[in-house]
């Protein structure tokens, strides 16, 4: 799904880069990926210097059955927990590689740029979603959503 949006009105958080060195469940230094990808802080630029923010900006979404994934689940594995059933490592594979054929539908004039990882940008999904009527589950349950930035490249 694709909706137009301003980009001066993107919900951003400052200093988002100290989110990522939070601790959480089996990452006690924070997300692994913090230095390491190319998409993620501390190297990255601010999003206005990334996006031409006179231009159309999309948010592109995806949204994968994670209820019905978990059902499944389940029924294979009757002896797993909650915590193991909902496993990111079962489902992201299957919903980015259906996320990423999404994009692909919508490149072209007017979005030139793609940016996966909104989030590392400082961008507050969650609160850009809920402008858009789009509530996002924390933690997710039944849909969840993989959330792109589309727009011109400056």
């Amino acid at each position: 799904m694709i909706i137009k949006i301003n980009p001066r009105e993107i919900p951003l958080i400052k200093n988002a880069n100290k989110l990522c060195c939070k601790p959480y469940p089996n990452h006690s230094r924070g997300c692994p990926n913090y230095n390491k990808k190319k998409e993620c802080p501390p190297n990255l630029c601010k999003l206005e210097d990334l996006f031409d923010f006179n231009q159309d900006m999309f948010v592109i979404y995806s949204e994968f059955d994670l209820g019905k994934h978990a059902q499944k689940m389940k029924k294979m594995h009757p002896d797993w927990t909650d915590r193991q059933i909902y496993c990111c490592l079962y489902w992201q594979p299957k919903a980015r590689k259906f996320h990423r054929e999404e994009l692909e539908n919508y490149k072209g004039n007017k979005i030139s740029y793609i940016s996966n990882s909104p989030e590392a940008y400082g961008v507050n999904v969650t609160s850009l979603m809920r402008k858009l009527g789009v509530e996002l589950e924390w933690p997710p349950r039944r849909i969840t959503r993989i959330v792109s930035l589309g727009g011109i490249k400056k």
